[in-house]
């Protein structure tokens, strides 16, 4: 069991350093968010199309998409647009980002 944790762990640092270039670089933003989960989606496929060994699998679904992609802070930027009244945001923000993730996973891992 501490293997697997170990794996996790390095895949986590690896993804969270990723993902805090990324907010840099999108100022924090939304927009950042929406990269992260879409393009953490599309490594997430990928990787579910290979023969990864069990290390690597924990090291780089688990521990570094698990990371990288940031389903607390689309929650947390979903509620602001709420609050801020902006529903059509929020709406197109919740349904992009599901349809999208979602989409591309099914075309890569299932096509």
């Amino acid at each position: 069991m501490l293997l697997p944790m170990l794996y996790v762990s390095i895949g986590g640092f690896f993804g969270s350093i990723a993902r805090l270039f990324l907010a840099n670089i999108s100022n924090s933003s939304p927009i950042g968010t929406w990269i992260a989960n879409i393009t953490g989606a599309v490594l997430f496929g990928f990787l579910l199309q290979m023969e990864l060994t069990n290390a690597l699998f924990y090291i780089l679904t688990i521990g570094f998409c698990g990371a990288y992609t940031t389903f607390s802070t689309f929650g947390k930027e979903t509620m602001e647009f709420i609050l801020n009244d902006q529903y059509g945001l929020a709406f197109i923000y919740v349904l992009s980002s599901f349809i999208v993730s979602l989409g591309i996973v099914y075309f890569i891992y299932i096509a």
